[in-house]
Protein backbone atom coordinates (compact mmCIF):
# COMPACT_ATOMS: atom_id res chain seq x y z
CA UNK A 1 0.00 0.00 0.00
CA UNK A 2 2.85 2.60 0.82
CA UNK A 3 5.85 2.81 -1.39
CA UNK A 4 9.10 2.63 0.47
CA UNK A 5 11.81 4.88 -0.36
CA UNK A 6 15.62 4.64 0.42
CA UNK A 7 16.47 7.28 2.33
CA UNK A 8 18.47 10.13 0.35
CA UNK A 9 16.91 12.63 -2.61
CA UNK A 10 16.43 15.75 -4.01
CA UNK A 11 13.78 17.98 -4.43
CA UNK A 12 13.47 21.32 -5.34
CA UNK A 13 10.54 24.06 -5.19
CA UNK A 14 10.67 26.50 -7.76
CA UNK A 15 8.74 29.55 -9.01
CA UNK A 16 8.90 33.42 -9.58
CA UNK A 17 8.45 35.50 -7.12
CA UNK A 18 5.36 35.95 -4.96
CA UNK A 19 4.53 32.10 -5.81
CA UNK A 20 4.85 30.49 -2.16
CA UNK A 21 8.16 29.30 -2.65
CA UNK A 22 9.47 29.99 1.00
CA UNK A 23 6.06 28.68 2.28
CA UNK A 24 6.06 25.56 0.78
CA UNK A 25 10.03 24.86 2.27
CA UNK A 26 8.26 26.10 5.55
CA UNK A 27 5.68 23.86 5.12
CA UNK A 28 7.86 20.65 4.90
CA UNK A 29 10.28 21.80 7.59
CA UNK A 30 7.36 21.99 10.05
CA UNK A 31 5.61 18.64 8.56
CA UNK A 32 9.17 16.93 9.63
CA UNK A 33 9.60 18.45 12.56
CA UNK A 34 6.28 16.77 13.70
CA UNK A 35 8.13 13.79 12.69
CA UNK A 36 10.76 14.15 14.87
CA UNK A 37 13.10 14.87 11.97
CA UNK A 38 16.51 16.28 12.54
CA UNK A 39 16.71 19.41 10.43
CA UNK A 40 19.25 21.76 9.82
CA UNK A 41 17.30 25.01 7.45
CA UNK A 42 19.96 27.41 5.59
CA UNK A 43 19.85 30.58 3.73
CA UNK A 44 22.20 33.23 1.64
CA UNK A 45 23.59 35.90 3.66
CA UNK A 46 22.71 38.48 1.21
CA UNK A 47 18.60 38.01 1.91
CA UNK A 48 18.53 40.04 4.81
CA UNK A 49 14.67 41.53 3.94
CA UNK A 50 12.84 39.96 6.81
CA UNK A 51 15.44 38.71 9.16
CA UNK A 52 19.20 37.51 9.13
CA UNK A 53 18.68 34.56 11.10
CA UNK A 54 15.33 33.39 10.02
CA UNK A 55 14.24 32.21 6.60
CA UNK A 56 10.94 34.04 5.94
CA UNK A 57 7.96 34.25 4.05
CA UNK A 58 5.98 37.08 2.46
CA UNK A 59 3.41 36.55 4.59
CA UNK A 60 4.52 36.65 7.82
CA UNK A 61 5.71 32.50 8.49
CA UNK A 62 9.58 32.04 9.80
CA UNK A 63 11.78 29.64 10.39
CA UNK A 64 15.72 29.93 12.22
CA UNK A 65 18.49 28.92 10.03
CA UNK A 66 21.83 29.41 9.41
CA UNK A 67 23.06 32.11 7.55
CA UNK A 68 25.66 31.17 4.72
CA UNK A 69 28.06 33.28 2.52
CA UNK A 70 29.01 30.00 0.65
CA UNK A 71 27.59 27.14 -0.70
CA UNK A 72 30.34 25.15 1.24
CA UNK A 73 29.42 26.70 4.73
CA UNK A 74 26.79 24.24 4.73
CA UNK A 75 29.05 21.41 5.62
CA UNK A 76 30.27 23.59 8.32
CA UNK A 77 27.22 22.84 10.61
CA UNK A 78 26.41 19.76 9.59
CA UNK A 79 26.38 16.54 12.01
CA UNK A 80 26.38 12.74 11.04
CA UNK A 81 22.80 12.98 12.26
CA UNK A 82 20.85 15.22 10.42
CA UNK A 83 18.35 13.81 8.68
CA UNK A 84 17.03 16.65 6.04
CA UNK A 85 18.85 19.50 4.76
CA UNK A 86 16.74 22.80 3.88
CA UNK A 87 18.29 26.04 1.68
CA UNK A 88 15.67 28.57 0.87
CA UNK A 89 16.83 31.32 -2.12
CA UNK A 90 19.40 29.09 -3.09
CA UNK A 91 19.34 31.15 -6.43
CA UNK A 92 22.11 33.32 -4.89
CA UNK A 93 24.71 30.98 -4.24
CA UNK A 94 27.83 29.37 -6.28
CA UNK A 95 27.52 26.49 -8.49
CA UNK A 96 29.48 24.34 -5.79
CA UNK A 97 25.57 23.82 -3.93
CA UNK A 98 25.09 21.16 -7.15
CA UNK A 99 27.41 18.52 -6.22
CA UNK A 100 26.69 19.27 -2.30
CA UNK A 101 23.57 18.88 -2.70
CA UNK A 102 24.14 15.46 -4.61
CA UNK A 103 27.14 14.35 -2.22
CA UNK A 104 24.46 14.81 0.55
CA UNK A 105 21.47 12.68 -0.88
CA UNK A 106 23.78 9.76 -2.20
CA UNK A 107 24.91 9.91 1.89
CA UNK A 108 21.37 9.09 2.70
CA UNK A 109 20.34 12.99 3.13
CA UNK A 110 16.54 14.64 2.09
CA UNK A 111 17.55 17.97 0.45
CA UNK A 112 15.42 20.58 0.27
CA UNK A 113 15.85 23.22 -2.02
CA UNK A 114 13.96 26.80 -2.54
CA UNK A 115 14.57 29.65 -5.26
CA UNK A 116 13.83 31.07 -8.23
CA UNK A 117 14.45 29.67 -11.50
CA UNK A 118 14.13 32.81 -13.60
CA UNK A 119 16.02 36.21 -12.95
CA UNK A 120 14.19 39.27 -13.69
CA UNK A 121 15.12 39.17 -17.41
CA UNK A 122 13.71 35.81 -17.43
CA UNK A 123 16.73 34.07 -17.73
CA UNK A 124 17.80 30.86 -15.81
CA UNK A 125 18.83 32.05 -12.31
CA UNK A 126 22.37 30.71 -11.31
CA UNK A 127 22.16 27.09 -10.37
CA UNK A 128 18.81 26.30 -10.51
CA UNK A 129 18.44 25.04 -13.71
CA UNK A 130 21.30 22.38 -13.11
CA UNK A 131 19.77 21.18 -9.77
CA UNK A 132 15.97 20.65 -11.35
CA UNK A 133 17.73 18.52 -13.77
CA UNK A 134 19.21 16.38 -10.97
CA UNK A 135 16.31 16.41 -8.75
CA UNK A 136 14.23 13.22 -7.98
CA UNK A 137 10.92 15.86 -7.02
CA UNK A 138 10.58 19.02 -8.92
CA UNK A 139 7.45 21.86 -7.77
CA UNK A 140 7.35 24.61 -9.46
CA UNK A 141 4.97 26.95 -8.46
CA UNK A 142 3.12 30.08 -10.16
CA UNK A 143 1.54 33.34 -8.73
CA UNK A 144 -0.99 35.55 -10.50
CA UNK A 145 0.08 37.66 -13.01
CA UNK A 146 -0.72 41.90 -11.36
CA UNK A 147 -1.87 43.02 -14.40
CA UNK A 148 -3.94 40.05 -16.72
CA UNK A 149 -4.49 37.59 -13.77
CA UNK A 150 -2.91 34.82 -15.51
CA UNK A 151 -0.71 32.32 -14.04
CA UNK A 152 2.42 34.19 -13.33
CA UNK A 153 6.06 32.04 -14.20
CA UNK A 154 8.18 35.76 -14.22
CA UNK A 155 9.38 38.22 -11.72
CA UNK A 156 9.01 41.70 -13.01
CA UNK A 157 11.50 44.19 -11.95
CA UNK A 158 10.39 47.66 -11.46
CA UNK A 159 12.37 50.91 -11.21
CA UNK A 160 11.15 53.78 -10.36
CA UNK A 161 7.74 52.62 -11.94
CA UNK A 162 9.31 51.79 -15.03
CA UNK A 163 10.44 47.95 -15.94
CA UNK A 164 14.24 47.23 -15.69
CA UNK A 165 16.29 47.15 -18.42
CA UNK A 166 18.26 43.84 -19.26
CA UNK A 167 21.63 45.73 -18.77
CA UNK A 168 20.95 46.45 -15.18
CA UNK A 169 22.26 43.87 -12.34
CA UNK A 170 20.80 40.27 -12.07
CA UNK A 171 20.54 40.61 -8.26
CA UNK A 172 19.01 43.46 -6.48
CA UNK A 173 17.24 41.98 -3.40
CA UNK A 174 13.81 43.34 -2.37
CA UNK A 175 9.91 42.62 -2.34
CA UNK A 176 6.66 44.56 -3.57
CA UNK A 177 9.08 47.83 -3.87
CA UNK A 178 11.13 46.47 -6.84
CA UNK A 179 9.32 43.02 -7.72
CA UNK A 180 5.61 42.30 -8.87
CA UNK A 181 4.93 38.64 -10.98
CA UNK A 182 3.97 38.76 -14.22
CA UNK A 183 2.70 36.21 -16.40
CA UNK A 184 4.74 35.83 -20.15
CA UNK A 185 2.86 38.38 -21.94
CA UNK A 186 2.72 41.11 -19.27
CA UNK A 187 6.82 40.36 -18.49
CA UNK A 188 8.42 43.70 -20.14
CA UNK A 189 12.06 43.76 -20.23
CA UNK A 190 13.63 46.68 -21.80
CA UNK A 191 16.34 46.46 -24.20
CA UNK A 192 16.06 42.97 -24.29
CA UNK A 193 17.80 41.61 -27.36
CA UNK A 194 16.00 39.13 -29.22
CA UNK A 195 17.41 36.22 -31.39
CA UNK A 196 14.63 35.17 -33.08
CA UNK A 197 11.92 37.24 -34.74
CA UNK A 198 8.53 35.52 -35.94
CA UNK A 199 6.25 37.86 -37.50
Amino acid sequence: MYQHYKEGWLEVISGCMFAGKTEELIRRIKTLEYGKKKIKVFKPSIDNRYSLSQIASHSGYKVTCHTIETASDILKHLEDDDQVIAVDEVQFLDNSIIEIAEALADKGKRVILAGLDRNFRGEVFGPMAELMIRAEFVTKLAAVCVVCGAPATRTQRIIEGTPASYNDPTVLVGATDSYEPRCRHCHVVLNKPRKINIK
